[in-house]
């Protein structure tokens, strides 16, 4: 790979140097260092690829860091990355200690936010161009959204602020080859107003029949123009009378990959007051040919091979907890015609695209907005619909008054099917789903279940669609773990389930720890140690009953889980019980967890086969200190 422009740059400053027509050059070379970083670390290609001549012309025009680019997501953020000081680095993509994948304060004075959640940027741009008002700065602040951003409420209730303080700022919406029509939905309902009209049908009406009559020759044909021209009008003008409306001075589409037009307009906008809202096209994956055929497969990819794009297939044969939600969901919904799924913009990352296809009237994507998603099925559980909501972890987090409000205090049967749940790796702070325990243990009226294996996560299933109120059943980015299952009845299936005989030291363990805790335990066997192991099941409710039978086999019950320690399911159990028996609770602390392999985390706070034996051990040497003594 020639990389003679971009060895050079190691910060924008440096960019400026190279000449506007050194720049397409240069937008070639940052693609090849992302798809060749990429295919060995995984991560978002398809957006970053789509970005590179944006960030580029962004670079070259403002003046960061004293000028503030914001971008909404920062899943698109690697070429911001490369050409703010850490090209050198970049090899390090989403390994421990190496270079976040998302935009990170503490990596760089070029970040502003440590970001990697949608529809958030106007927000935090209209709060850094206040705080500049107010401080009589003159730095510019500039958001980057995409079309998918949309599609969040909290965008909208941005970009209305902006509009009505008036302020100095830039939005720049990227939209993905024009769809902005599809992403933003209710867009055109603006124009189809002033369209539906009575006034302007009549106008409308007169001008077809003075056509028809005055130029007979060509009129039919200028009338089938004119009808062609309001379909136009709906594509171009929409986006542009909405955003005016809001505040904004609108300007686009700009081909978001000319470079040179780029330019020109941001310098020309720099000269500009008041909030302005510059609309972009581009596509996704662009210079990647893959990439660009499938930009949903690349959109967060594995490991792949660069000349053809093919996976690079990973040893393990068993299917993930995904697939295996995916395909009992779809076999629910075979046998009950009243089960709908629902997921915010992940259809293909939570399962759901093959109940898509194969039930499409029963499926709906609500967009970026987790908030809608949970209402809405509370709204369809209210008629004896059996909604299902799968949806990651770390979103989850944005529904939490609706979690209580539309959903809990009104007891419906909704199933929320948390994928991502505990360690998910790689993605980092802002996408580690380590809070859903502590957040779902305090709400009243919840269960809260995780499953060991895959069996149980579909006798889980089948069990949640049965009860009268809220289910959550969490399961971890992770292939599904291989234990001998039979669940001919799942009527029990939320109880605690004793795996290896309750001894003097026993664990009791939460979800995906459980194959952790059994591995633990062979290894203790090894060493002639014998540990007692419970398979918990549910979070909430706590079988009071198991619980405090315990103290009559146990003196020590270690707890693990993978969610913090504060408010989750060993707090609980150690409230429950721990003036009859000691608990030692295992989990994640009370900080946020950075990007590294899921199993480097796990065994880095304690969590892994070997730690779980290493403190039962320690355990074991205490009480034999005390004995002596």
């Amino acid at each position: 790979m020639n990389n003679k422009l971009l060895e050079n740059i190691n910060s924008p400053q440096d960019l400026k140097k190279l000449a506007p027509s050194q720049l397409n050059l240069l937008a070639k070379e940052i693609r090849e260092l992302i798809v060749g970083v990429v295919s060995k670390t995984g991560g978002h290609l398809a957006s970053s690829l789509g970005v590179v001549d944006l960030t580029i012309a962004l670079h070259y025009c403002f003046n960061a860091p004293e000028d503030k680019i914001i971008w909404d997501v920062g899943h698109q953020s690697y070429a911001h990355k490369i050409i703010t000081g850490r090209r050198q680095q970049f090899n390090t993509l989403r390994q421990y200690k190496g270079i976040s994948g998302f935009p990170l304060r503490e990596e760089s004075i070029y970040d502003p936010f440590s970001l990697g959640h949608s529809s958030t940027a106007v927000s935090l741009a209209l709060g850094q161009a206040i705080a500049r008002d107010l401080n009589k700065g003159k730095e510019k602040v500039i958001a980057v959204i995409g079309d998918g951003s949309l599609s969040g409420g909290m965008c909208f209730e941005a970009l209305n602020n902006v509009g009505h303080l008036k302020t100095d700022l830039l939005v720049i919406l990227n939209t993905n080859e024009m769809n902005i029509s599809p992403a933003v939905g209710a867009l055109s309902s603006h124009l189809n107003k002033i369209i539906s009209a009575p006034v302007y049908n009549r106008f409308k009406s007169a001008l077809e029949k003075f056509i028809s009559l005055r130029v007979p020759r060509i009129g039919p044909r200028l009338v089938k123009l004119s009808v062609h021209f309001e379909e136009v009008l709906k594509g171009l003008i929409v986006p542009g009378i909405f955003f005016e409306e809001l505040g904004f001075r609108y300007f686009g589409p700009l081909n978001g990959h000319n470079i040179d037009q780029l330019i020109e307009t941001l310098n020309n906008l720099k000269t500009i007051k008041g909030p302005l809202l510059l609309h972009v096209t581009t596509k996704k994956g662009k210079g990647y040919e893959p990439a660009e055929r499938e930009p949903e497969r690349f959109h967060s990819a594995g490991k792949f091979n660069v000349k053809d794009g093919s996976v690079i297939a990973s040893s393990t044969k068993s299917p993930s907890f995904t697939q295996v939600f995916s395909e009992k969901v779809i076999e629910l919904g075979e046998k009950n015609q009243s089960i709908v799924a629902i997921t915010a913009a992940m259809t293909e990352g939570t399962g759901l695209d093959k109940f898509a296809k194969k039930f499409p009237n029963r499926f709906f994507d609500v967009g970026i907005a987790e908030q809608h998603a949970i209402s809405f099925a509370a709204g369809l559980a209210s008629r004896g619909v059996k909604p299902v909501v799968a949806i990651y972890s770390t979103f989850l987090q944005r529904s939490y008054d609706q979690l209580i409000v539309d959903l809990a205090i009104q007891n419906l049967n909704v199933v929320i099917a948390i994928d991502r749940a505990g360690i998910v790796g790689k993605d980092g702070i802002t996408h580690q789903g380590i809070f859903d325990i502590a957040m779902l243990r305090s709400i009243p009226n919840m269960i809260v279940l995780a499953p060991k294996d895959a069996g149980e996560l579909e006798a889980m299933l089948e069990f949640a669609f049965k009860q009268s109120g809220p289910v959550a059943i969490r399961y971890p980015k992770a292939n599904a773990f291989d234990f001998p299952s039979d669940y001919k009845d799942d009527s029990e299936i939320n109880k605690p389930q004793v795996l290896e005989k309750i001894k003097e030291i026993s664990i009791v363990a939460f979800g995906s720890m459980v194959s952790n805790a059994f591995e633990a335990i062979n290894i203790l066997k090894q060493s002639g140690i014998e540990a007692g192991l419970i398979n918990a099941r549910c979070a909430k409710p706590l079988d009071e009953n198991f619980y405090n039978n315990l103290a009559n086999s146990c003196q020590t019950l270690i707890s693990i889980e993978d969610g913090i320690l504060p408010g989750g399911f060993g707090w609980a159990v150690k409230d429950l019980i721990g003036d009859r028996l000691k608990v030692i609770t295992l989990g994640l602390p009370d900080s946020f967890i950075p990007h590294a392999e899921r199993d480097f985390l796990l065994d880095k706070f304690g969590l892994s086969p070997q730690k779980i034996a290493q403190t039962v051990m320690a355990l074991i040497g205490q009480k034999r200190e005390v004995r002596r003594k």
